[in-house]
């Protein structure tokens, strides 16, 4: 039997929800500031956001047709035509691209390519499990060298297929849609729609949002991007944070894969704060947002705002510690060191494992819902159970509250009888943890004891999706790592 004595016990919530969906609900003492991170010029996650998210709130019959008014459309399924992958479950695959068009108001980054034909500097395909259980975003470098099809584009021509090519050439030689059907030939993964949007796009969302925060590893000043930042942490928008996502030369070592990190790690930190209650219980950001989100923004003719509302209510689960970027594996290119190419088998073992949504799938076979715990601490360190249960909330756990505990104790997963899985899925993340009945610890709740012999949280590991080097969270350490 289990006998808990407490110094203090945190208020637990008689009506628990997920506690990163909104600020406020953590009862953690002292807790410490909320983890972010994000990828390229964020023109697509902002987008995404902006729309997938916000646009479920948007009230009016005239603000709706505003917003539906500010989207352009292609006809991608009449562009690529038949023979593409065959849809194998409900996620949903939405691939985001942000381009160096220098038309309009973009022509300021570069009048001397006003009329050279666009690229997308970036490509993330964006793959949401059914009910917000997931989300990751996956880049694709711009220099990585793959087949190009033959493609259809909008104007009525048509482009030649290229034995080999930088995948962004797909966007120049055919629109859109020739990346789409480049990408879905490379991977076998169908993709449901596309959302394009350029320079101008991207740093009214960053505005919309109060700017994001970043962390540089150390003081930058770029003459070429115009980015001038001291080192630490800073809250940046508008032509700052376009500057900080285009830098090539200030940080890092130059490569495209460097930069790409870096903008993972801006998207997921505007990512976070969008999904923060500051943001969607403000109706004015909520409204500037969508605004902001749908300017200059091109999807496919299935992509209508009232497809965007659906969806977004659809991911009603979705939060900042569910949403993880990527990067396709890839080597060196060996007829060129400056370019990249898909690592095998690990590439193909991905895309099979995205394509087939098995994370989540074989995670909804364990349990029947999110995994609640009650947290006592019992290593003698005060600081640990704030850590422990941020870690444990990364993973989709449900923190009630803490407890510290007078006597040491041996690390332990206390159960009722009934909740078998969900104690399961517990110390399946706690090395060492014995598991024992405790009939006081309520249906569906998990005591979790961390005693001395307590290490550390193991990572889950995500059944059939390989866990990638490099993987960031959205909801991670901004200063983790030097970008």
């Amino acid at each position: 039997m289990l006998t808990i004595q407490t110094e203090s016990l945190e208020p637990m919530s008689s009506n628990p929800t997920y506690i990163d969906y909104a600020d406020g609900v953590d009862p953690d003492p002292d807790p410490a500031p909320p983890r972010r991170r994000g990828r390229r010029v964020l023109k697509w996650v902002a987008i995404v956001t902006a729309v997938l998210v916000v646009a479920a709130g948007a009230a009016g019959y005239g603000f709706y047709w505003q917003l539906q008014h500010n989207i352009d459309h292609e006809d991608t399924d009449k562009l690529i035509g038949g023979n593409r992958p065959p849809k194998l479950n409900s996620a949903l695959n939405i691939l985001m691209l942000g381009t160096d068009s220098r038309a309009g108001a973009n022509a300021k980054y570069g009048r001397g390519m006003k009329n050279d034909p666009p690229r997308s500097d970036t490509m993330i395909l964006l793959h949401l499990s059914p009910g917000g259980k997931q989300a990751m975003g996956i880049s694709f470098p711009r220099d990585l060298m793959v087949p190009i099809p033959a493609c259809r584009r909008a104007d009525g021509t048509a482009s030649a297929a290229v034995t080999i090519g930088m995948i962004n050439s797909s966007f120049t030689n055919g629109g859109a849609s020739c990346t789409v059907k480049t990408i879905e030939d490379l991977t076998h993964i169908k993709i449901d729609h596309f959302m394009q949007v350029d320079f101008t796009s991207f740093k009214s969302v960053t505005e919309a949002v109060g700017g994001v925060e970043v962390c540089l590893p150390q003081d930058v000043n770029d003459k070429d991007s115009k980015l001038h930042l001291s080192k630490g942490k800073h809250t940046i928008k508008g032509e700052t944070a376009l500057a900080y996502v285009r830098d090539r030369h200030g940080l890092g070592d130059e490569s495209d894969l460097q930069r790409i990190k870096r903008q993972q790690q801006f998207m997921g930190s505007l990512a976070n704060k969008v999904l923060s209650a500051g943001t969607l219980t403000d109706p004015k950001k909520v409204y500037d947002l969508a605004e902001a989100g749908t300017k200059s923004l091109t999807t496919d003719k299935g992509l209508d705002l009232g497809t965007m509302v659906k969806i977004a209510r659809s991911m009603h689960g979705l939060t900042a510690g569910k949403l993880d970027f990527v990067t396709v594996p890839v080597a060196a290119y060996a007829p060129d060191p400056n370019r990249v190419a898909l690592s095998q088998p690990a590439a193909g073992q991905f895309f099979t494992a995205i394509r087939q949504d098995q994370a989540v799938e074989a995670a909804a076979k364990k349990t029947t819902g999110p995994v609640q715990v009650r947290l006592y601490n019992a290593t003698g360190s005060s600081s640990t159970a704030a850590k422990v249960a941020k870690q444990l909330k990364a993973q989709g756990f449900v923190v009630l509250g803490t407890a510290t505990m007078k006597t040491r104790q041996t690390t332990g997963v206390y159960y009722a009888q009934g909740s078998q899985a969900q104690a399961a899925a517990l110390a399946a993340v706690i090395p060492g943890a014995k598991k024992a009945l405790y009939p006081k610890a309520g249906p569906g709740v998990v005591n979790l004891v961390l005693g001395t012999s307590f290490t550390a949280v193991k990572a889950k590991k995500k059944a059939g999706i390989p866990t990638l080097e490099g993987e960031i969270h959205a909801d991670g350490d901004i200063c983790a790592t030097g970008t």
